[in-house]
């Protein structure tokens, strides 16, 4: 059964600091003491089900104990690591924790990237990206990088042009061109996938795209390209942590050719391993 804290992303502004403590429900003493287990906070997918794969199949003979905390949110997973309650996290790709570091004064820091999730745009409406109609609503997730990545998708697929510069904060008005007079609606990443129902089209974040049961690689209208993709995610740590030797020895079964084999054979490229 998860154990997963649902946290909009306004509560930050109100202190999701002291907040982050509070949910993890975990003892400080278990992250710092090398010598206890490993608690790593994590998305449920796919990210958990990968922990948790090395958890069931792995860790054992490494040498590792490994519990793995689920959170639905953005937030939580990085304030906990930073204030001890969990020893790392796996959820994240770099442009976001730079973001979340200079916006919080967190020292989060990446260990090892493991995946990628292709960035798609989904529609329980049209079938092609071509049919969207002149004055359609798409929904964005409304934090800065993800949306600003979403914006970079529609744009890489000729449905917005982004004016010349427009970097991992753009937002609409960051839009030079836009042909179908096209409305935003910013949401919570979380939420876009339930506002299916309500919009034209979504763009939405590859965890939360699989844990409604949709397909990356089958359903959606237009779908990130993995050469070269500047997202991929990590296990990451609070600065200072990076030689625990509990971390080196999940970095390295996080890596390895059994946990690629898995997630080629459970995500069929919906999820990509990036080692």
């Amino acid at each position: 059964m998860r154990n997963a804290v649902k946290l909009t992303t306004a509560v930050l502004a109100a202190g999701a600091l002291t907040l982050g403590l509070t949910a993890c429900g975990s003892d400080k003493d278990d992250a710092s003491d090398t010598s206890g287990p490993l608690i790593v906070a994590a998305s449920p997918v796919p990210h958990a089900e990968i922990l948790n794969y090395v958890k069931d199949n792995l860790a054992k003979d490494a040498g590792l104990d490994l519990q793995v905390k689920e959170f639905t949110d953005y937030v939580l997973p990085n304030t906990a690591t930073e204030d001890g309650s969990v020893g790392a996290n796996y959820f994240q790709n770099q442009p976001y924790l730079d973001d979340f570091n200079k916006k919080n004064g967190t020292h989060i820091v990446p260990v090892v990237t493991v995946h990628l999730e292709p960035l798609g745009l989904y529609s329980s409406k049209i079938k092609k990206a071509d049919e969207l109609k002149s004055g359609a609503t798409v929904a964005v997730p409304n934090d800065t990088v993800n949306e600003a990545r979403a914006l970079k998708l529609l744009d890489a697929n000729g449905i917005i042009t982004l004016k010349d510069g427009a970097g991992n904060d753009a937002t609409p008005k960051d839009i030079a061109k836009n042909p179908k007079n096209l409305k935003f609606k910013e949401l919570e990443a979380a939420q876009t996938p339930r506002s299916l129902d309500d919009v034209d089209a979504a763009v939405i974040n590859g965890n939360y795209a699989i844990e409604s049961d949709l397909k990356p690689s089958e359903d959606a209208l237009v779908l990130e390209s993995a050469d070269d993709n500047p997202y991929g995610n990590f296990l990451a740590v609070k600065e200072g942590n990076e030689d625990d030797p509990r971390v080196k020895k999940l970095a390295k079964l996080l890596t390895s050719a059994e946990v690629k084999k898995f997630i080629e054979d459970k995500y069929a490229g919906s999820v990509i391993a990036s080692f």
